[in-house]
């Protein structure tokens, strides 16, 4: 017995970590669809320890009798084809910027707000948050539990692969080319200043006020996820880094917290990893987080500068919890909770 599922983007770094966790979780799965855009068809991507799927035409593929969408190719696809999903009957869970912050649309963290799935029959989509977004709420969830939060200020270190193969090649090429004395402008293309060796205050566009637009949608998607009550201000920062974002966070609190007690609302919380010794490598840095699932705390320790706060050290894998992972996690609770009633025998 199963769903069917079809893959948006299936070629892309989100649409080939969807492949791969849907076979590693074992998803109750009858069939499954790779869609991408029409010059990709015919090619073959991994569907994990169950072989490999042919690529079909996002463009003419046909939703109907399809149950659940995973879709990561870009907000102006999404903006065309996710409704188009929906109005067919499949349930869509977006990956793009598109739809989150549309109030018919729930955003989704399922460690955070599972309850919010239930309103996904307005337009038959859910959105995926912000990569940033969703491992700081992760490890926000039980801290608010326990005293309330009032205010964060975030600085994020973010790979290069949020912002997709291209990014990653340019850091790739750019490093390569200054062991050999060729200027980094030469692969100069997705970024606005040299990554290689450098770190970019910059992701994507500037907005008025001064904040990029990742900086507001980290404010903005934590409001909605968590608590429209919670102040947030990010300086959001492009790395030299391949896979895994860091975050270094800073907590205000309305009632007082020691370390103690957040440290184990931390360790008891699902999808969240303590790893904090305070002493060489006992702490976690992107290199470690690649492959796996958690969201991992550490440096954690008393903000003496207000009157009840925390900082701590955040890092998770962006491909899978900032993206693939909770979008399939989503459709876990979503088959679970809603949908049982199509799962074919």
């Amino acid at each position: 017995m199963g769903y069917r599922v079809a893959v948006v983007g299936a070629t892309g770094n989100v649409g080939r970590q969807m492949l791969e966790i849907l076979d590693e979780r074992a998803f109750p799965v009858k069939d499954v669809v790779a869609l991408a855009s029409e010059r990709s068809v015919g090619r073959e991507v991994s569907f994990g320890d169950r072989g490999t799927l042919k690529v079909h035409d996002l463009a003419t593929f046909d939703f109907r009798g399809v149950d659940i969408v995973l879709s990561s190719p870009g907000a102006k696809i999404s903006a065309q084809h996710s409704p188009r999903a929906g109005a067919a009957g499949a349930v869509v869970i977006d990956n793009t910027s598109h739809f989150r912050m549309d109030p018919d649309v729930p955003l989704v963290v399922p460690e955070v707000n599972p309850h919010a799935i239930a309103g996904y029959g307005k337009r038959n989509i859910i959105a995926n948050p912000n990569c940033s977004t969703i491992q700081m709420v992760v490890a926000l969830k039980p801290l608010h539990d326990l005293a309330r939060i009032r205010r964060v200020v975030v600085a994020t270190y973010q790979s290069v692969s949020g912002a997709g193969k291209e990014a990653m090649d340019e850091l790739f090429e750019q490093t390569r080319g200054i062991y050999v004395n060729e200027p980094a402008q030469k692969y100069q293309k997705k970024f606005t200043k040299q990554i290689a060796f450098n770190v970019i205050p910059h992701i994507d566009i500037f907005m008025d006020g001064g904040a990029t637009k990742e900086e507001w949608k980290m404010t903005a998607e934590t409001k909605k996820i968590l608590d429209p009550d919670i102040d947030v201000i990010a300086t959001c920062v492009r790395v030299p880094v391949f896979i895994g974002h860091a975050e270094a966070i800073t907590v205000e609190f309305e009632r007082p917290i020691s370390e103690d007690a957040a440290r184990q609302a931390l360790a008891d919380a699902e999808g969240v990893s303590v790893i904090d010794y305070r002493a060489n490598e006992g702490y976690v840095t992107p290199v470690e987080c690649v492959g796996e699932d958690a969201v991992y705390i550490s440096r954690l320790r008393k903000d003496p500068t207000v009157a009840n706060g925390l900082a701590f050290w955040c890092v998770s894998d962006n491909l899978r919890k900032g993206a693939a992972l909770n979008a399939v996690q989503i459709a876990e609770e979503l088959a679970r909770e809603y949908l049982k009633e199509r799962i074919e025998v």
